[in-house]
C-alpha cells in the first residue's frame, strides 16, 4: 500500500507539529516534502500531496477535504509572525502588498481593513521583501520567519492576530492538518476497521505535537533554528509556548467560524463548507 504524502510548512511554528515525523518513528510511514503555505495548499488541491498543514483560508477553496482534530497552529495573543508593516500611520496606508506565500492572513488582512481599519485600500501580491514592498506600496503583510525578523523599532507594525482578538475576543486559528478524502479512501479500503485506522491516523499527529511542546524538544528547536532566524534561544521558546497556540478547541473552533463568515461577507473567500473531522466521517462516507 503507497505511503501518504504530507505536505508541510517550513517555518519555525511547525516544528513542534513535525517532531515524531523528524526524531521519531513516524517519519517512516509518511512521504514528506516542505514548502510555504500557499503551496502546501496548491498540493492539496492537485493530488499531489495527501496531508497538509493547510492554510485555513484553503480549507474554503479545496473540495473534499477532512480535517485532523484537536491541531492547528493558532494563536491568543500577538503571535508575533504575522504582521503589518508600514512606514505611514494605519489611518495613511493606502496600498499594502500582500505575501505571496500567504492565504489566511491575506484574507484577514483585508478583513481588518474592511471591518475596522477603513476600506478601500488597494492590494497587490508581492514575493515577501520587505524593501521592495515598502519601495512600492506604503505597507507589507509578512507572515513566518520574514516576519520574525523584521526589526520592529524601524516601522510602524499591526500583529494582525492581536489586532484580530482586539475586535473579536476570539482566537485566530491559522492553520490545521486536513486529509484528502480520496487518499483517505484509497489508503483504508483494504483495512478492517476504516473508524480505528481513521483515529489512529489522527492520533499520530496529535503525538507528535504532544511530543514537540515538551521542555527538552524545545530546547532543541530553540538551539537549532536560533542561528537560523539570528533570534535568542529564549525569544524562540517564547514564541513557541506563549504566542503560538497548538490546539484546535472549542474557542479556536469558534474564532474559524467567525473568520470564515467575515471573510465571505467581504468577498474575500468563498464560503467555507461545514468543517468535517477525520472521526465523524469515517464510518459514514469514506
Amino acid at each position: 500500500m503507497p505511503r501518504l504524502r504530507i505536505s508541510a510548512i517550513s517555518y519555525l511554528n511547525t516544528a513542534p507539529l513535525m517532531w515524531d515525523f523528524e526524531h521519531g518513528a513516524a517519519g517512516r510511514d509518511f512521504d514528506i516534502s516542505y514548502t510555504i503555505p500557499s503551496a502546501c495548499a496548491r498540493a492539496l488541491q492537485a493530488g499531489t500531496a495527501d496531508i497538509g498543514i493547510i492554510p485555513a483560508a484553503a480549507y474554503a477553496q479545496i473540495p473534499s477535504l477532512v480535517v485532523l482534530p484537536d491541531v492547528a497552529i493558532a494563536s491568543r495573543r500577538p503571535v508575533r509572525s504575522i504582521l503589518l508593516v508600514s512606514r505611514v500611520p494605519v489611518e495613511k496606508i493606502r496600498s499594502v502588498a500582500l505575501d505571496t506565500s500567504s492565504m489566511t492572513s491575506v484574507a484577514l488582512t483585508k478583513i481588518l481593513f474592511e471591518k475596522w481599519l477603513g476600506g478601500g485600500r488597494e492590494f497587490t501580491q508581492m514575493a515577501p521583501n520587505l524593501d521592495e514592498m515598502l519601495a512600492r506600496h506604503d505597507a507589507g503583510l509578512l507572515i513566518g520567519d520574514p516576519a520574525l525578523q523584521v526589526d520592529r523599532s524601524r516601522y510602524i507594525t499591526l500583529d494582525l492576530a492581536e489586532e484580530w482578538i482586539r475586535y473579536t475576543s476570539k482566537p485566530f486559528v491559522f492553520a490545521f492538518w486536513a486529509v484528502r478524502r480520496h487518499a483517505l479512501q484509497e489508503n483504508l479500503q483494504n483495512r478492517l476497521s476504516e473508524t480505528a485506522a481513521t483515529q489512529d491516523l489522527a492520533r499520530v499527529f496529535q503525538r507528535s505535537r504532544d511530543h514537540g511542546l515538551e521542555l527538552a524538544s524545545l530546547d532543541q528547536i530553540a538551539h537549532e533554528w536560533s542561528p537560523q532566524l539570528k533570534l535568542a534561544e529564549a525569544d524562540v521558546r517564547a514564541y513557541l509556548t506563549e504566542n503560538i497556540y497548538y490546539y484546535l478547541d472549542e474557542d479556536c473552533l469558534a474564532g474559524l467560524q467567525l473568520f470564515y463568515r467575515y471573510a465571505a461577507e467581504i468577498g474575500a473567500l468563498p464560503k467555507a463548507p461545514e468543517m468535517r473531522f477525520v472521526e465523524a466521517t469515517a464510518t459514514a462516507s469514506l
